[in-house]
């Protein structure tokens, strides 16, 4: 890693912005930046080396900081979504059950023994990204609260859930490993919580805008550091450590101050460094190999719209259905574990993200498609 490849990598990551720049397509910036990653990576002119530690290491602080801001991103202290988590439980067990159908079933007709991994990744769903088209779409109402409440529910549990199953024969380790750092998140939101109710952030928070000292980013970082080097210690997925930080912070409220600092960072920064990154570790010329995976990857991508459309038996609309399949932070964690891990055969991690950008299609396809009906309804 030097200057010149840093220099690559943000320009880069501008791709994100200029592909997502058309509000009307609804593409996530994610996708501009994989695939620049993917054009200067394995997969095209190989400029960028993936095996850098320095490059590696900046990319698994990318990877903390997004997992932590998707955990933010989750309503745990909103009543009203608390109200409909009853109706949000029911249809996101009802997806888990479907998916886990499904998930063994292509594993076993593929024969690739990872049936465990696909049913995480169908039953998957990702607040980060649903959240924002909700807000944008300015949807309102019982059903959009059952949604957000279902979508928080599954992209939780599929955190919680994936390091179980991407490595089975660790799978006891990974439990201890995430029960400690579910402690420490819980002791952090306690904390945090004291810290709030005694008025000591409120105050700490004046002098950071007075004094420009930025005091709580710079401790929200240290903190989220600090559970992953207890992830890393306790055999356990940086990913679980990103995403429980956000959930500690999420609970008792983030300040927007705290949240415009971080959006600089992860938005303007690391985020892209690692969607970058992870473009260029895909290797799609493995499609040509093994072109089944093709088939995996758009398996995964359909079956995941299909078994959250399911829920319209239990009275969701297709199009909320849609939405909540969107998927993002579940997908690039178990490309980016199962690679580290070596449990992915060649091309299946590219076949993952393949069955990622489907279930994105379809979210953006049903957005579009809610938001001309609104106008309608106007």
């Amino acid at each position: 890693m030097t200057f010149s490849t840093l220099a690559l990598v943000v320009a880069l990551g501008l791709c994100g912005p200029i592909l997502a720049v058309r509000r009307s397509w609804r593409i996530p910036v994610i996708l501009g930046e994989l695939i620049a990653g993917i054009l200067f990576g394995s997969t095209g002119f190989g400029i960028l080396h993936t095996s850098d530690p320095i490059f590696t290491f900046l990319a698994d602080m990318g990877f903390a900081v997004v997992m932590f801001v998707a955990g933010t991103h989750v309503p745990v202290r909103d009543p009203a979504v608390r109200s409909a988590l009853g109706v949000g439980a029911i249809r996101a067990g009802m997806v888990g059950l479907l998916a886990a159908a499904a998930g063994f079933g292509v594993a076993q007709w593929l024969g690739t023994g990872h049936g465990g991994i696909y049913a995480v990744l169908m039953a998957s769903s990702s607040a980060a990204l649903v959240l924002p088209i909700i807000d944008s779409l300015g949807l309102r109402g019982k059903p959009v609260l059952a949604l957000t409440a279902q979508v928080a529910i599954a992209d939780t549990a599929c955190v919680i859930a994936l390091p179980l199953v991407i490595d089975p024969a660790e799978a006891g380790r990974a439990a201890l490993g995430a029960i400690a750092v579910a402690a420490a998140a819980a002791i952090l939101f306690l904390v945090l919580r004291q810290l709030e109710l005694s008025g000591a952030r409120r105050r700490v928070h004046r002098l950071s805008e007075d004094r420009a000292f930025a005091l709580e980013l710079r401790v929200s970082l240290a903190v989220l550091f600090a559970l992953c080097a207890l992830a890393t210690q306790t055999h356990v997925s940086i990913m679980l450590a990103g995403f429980a930080a956000g959930l500690a912070v999420a609970g008792i409220g983030e300040p927007r101050r705290v949240a415009r600092q971080l959006f600089a960072i992860n938005d303007g920064f690391l985020g892209p460094l690692f969607f970058v990154w992870l473009g260029a570790r895909l290797n799609l010329r493995e499609f040509g190999e093994h072109p089944k995976l093709i088939g995996l990857g758009l398996l995964l991508g359909v079956g995941a719209i299909l078994v959250h459309l399911a829920t319209r038996a239990v009275g969701q609309p297709l199009a909320f259905g849609a939405l909540a399949a969107a998927q993002i932070g579940v997908p690039v964690a178990a490309v980016t574990v199962g690679t580290q891990l070596h449990v992915l055969v060649p091309g299946e991690s590219s076949a993952v993200m393949l069955g990622t950008l489907c279930t994105i299609a379809g979210a953006a396809l049903a957005a579009s498609w809610t938001a001309g009906a609104t106008r309608v309804d106007d």
